[in-house]
């Protein structure tokens, strides 16, 4: 398992923002609240299975 200390994480405008348009919520909540968290890491996974299988049709299409 990885593990991440969002408190040692330099955040940068650019990743404030960033999380702001796909979250909704700045990375002080989502370091704060395990279930937003969780929340925003399902969403993740989703996006990028959907991403993993158009992937794969473009490729057989090709």
């Amino acid at each position: 398992m990885i593990s991440i200390h969002l408190s040692k994480l330099n955040v940068t405008t650019e990743m404030e923002k960033a999380m702001h348009q796909s979250h909704g919520m700045s990375y002080a909540e989502y370091s704060q609240d395990l279930e937003k968290r969780i929340d925003v890491e399902k969403e993740r996974e989703r996006e990028y299975k959907q991403a993993f299988r158009l992937t794969g049709v473009v490729r057989r299409s090709a």
